[in-house]
């Protein structure tokens, strides 16, 4: 076993069933060198770092948290903290806590799921909202998740949540990974995700992890008839860091728009994984992912869609562009489409160029300066993925704080 699993597993709290669970993903192991799941992402160096588990409360200014407004519910290395959240705002009507859902799901077999059942065997908190049918909720939940330093240590921590949306019900999430200063622990997350009959959920996440942090996140959704799942992500932080984006449309009609921008720095390795499986008649999604490298920094995208016999109707569409901007940076890009029906309408593609010398020339000639050029092109490169989010202010926020970073990255500014 290697170290890895040995450090994490001493955070093991549970019966004997659990411990079951737990020693049969420890018997896995860790994904090796022939996983195709695995193949651009792998984990030598990780499978060597030893972790502990993150138990005891750590203070953070509450000053990070300002500009996030309530409700919104405050993680703090993997530990619920309960002054920094505020509940106020939040719709009576639905059904919020932070306690892990338990048990072991058939989905998450083998060591290519290893992280996913690792949340399942070790997770002990997380959040879980559930909608009832009918309730339309106005106010975004604000979900944040900060990584603190505490006393030296490399922690690790587990997380699954899971968030219920009844029939014509209605809800907005908003996601903030934010650091409290640097550290190299590592975030295990596992979301679950069920959108009722004529539901609509519409999700935002921006991850900005340390530097040295290592974050593994796999999200399972399934959408039901004529409901909607709307969510973008905007990936800035962390040294390895990888999202598994599963979404299954089971129902006639259903509809999933998912949107990225990737942005790998520095010696950044960023790995996005998206199977979207088409199940029920007339479904359609849209993917629209932008991916930046620069500096060492390498951007790991695999977008898969399936399009299941009897899915007739079905409308699919990818499109993965990506800027290198520096010599040393890569770009693995891989879309994937499989049809097993008829009468479907689908198209994927992706690209991977540098900016344009001529859009550079023009801009400088207008008395801007290389770096201001630089900036301005790659945040226009960015911003349509982001015009799914619907909340205005959400979107400032995540169209502000990627604006930021682009202003500080090697290579994007002319460094």
């Amino acid at each position: 076993m290697s170290t890895l699993l040995q450090s994490l597993a001493t955070g093991f709290e549970g019966d004997a069933a659990d411990r079951a669970a737990l020693d049969a993903t420890l018997g896995d192991g860790l994904p090796g060198p022939r996983s195709e799941a695995w193949k651009y992402t792998p984990l030598r160096a990780l499978e060597r770092r030893e972790f502990t588990p993150a138990s005891a409360a750590v203070e953070i200014d509450p000053a990070l948290l300002e500009g996030i407004p309530a409700p919104r519910l405050v993680f703090v290395n993997g530990r619920y903290a309960e002054a920094l959240s505020d509940r106020e705002g939040l719709d009576g009507a639905i059904e919020v806590a932070t306690e892990a859902v338990s048990g072991d799901d058939p989905r998450y077999a083998g060591a290519d799921a290893v992280f996913a059942r690792l949340a399942t065997n070790l997770a002990r908190q997380g959040v879980r909202v559930t909608v009832p049918a009918g309730t339309r909720v106005e106010r975004p939940l604000q979900l944040v998740f900060v990584g603190a330093p505490q006393d030296g240590a490399e922690l690790a921590w587990h997380l699954r949540h899971r968030i219920e949306l009844g029939a014509e019900a209605r809800l907005a999430i908003a996601e903030h990974h934010l650091v409290a200063g640097e550290h190299r622990h590592l975030d295990n997350a596992l979301m679950e995700i069920t959108v009722g009959a004529n539901a609509e959920l519409e999700h935002a996440r921006i991850q900005s992890g340390a530097d040295g942090a290592t974050a593994f996140l796999r999200t399972e959704a399934e959408l039901a008839e004529s409901s909607h799942y709307r969510r973008v992500d905007v990936e800035l932080g962390g040294a390895l860091s990888r999202h598994e984006l599963n979404v299954r449309l089971t129902g006639n009609e259903a509809r999933l728009d998912a949107n990225g921008v990737l942005l790998a720095a520095g010696r950044r390795h960023l790995d996005t994984r998206l199977g979207i499986e088409h199940i029920a008649r007339d479904t359609s999604c849209g993917l629209l992912w932008r991916g930046i490298g620069t500096g060492r920094g390498r951007v790991v995208f695999h977008g898969g869609i399936t399009i299941e016999a009897g899915a007739d109707g079905t409308d699919a569409r990818l499109s993965n562009k990506n800027l290198l901007l520096s010599a040393n940076a890569e770009i693995d890009t891989q879309p994937v489409l499989v049809i097993h029906a008829d009468e479907v309408e689908a198209a994927h593609g992706a690209t991977v160029g540098q900016l344009e010398e001529g859009a550079l020339f023009y801009m400088r000639s207008r008395g801007l300066s290389e770096r201001e050029a630089r900036v301005l092109l790659t945040q226009a490169f960015t911003l349509e993925p982001l015009a799914a989010v619907e909340d205005p202010a959400l979107r400032e926020a995540m169209e502000t704080r990627l604006a930021a970073t682009l202003e500080t990255v090697s290579g994007v500014a002319g460094g």
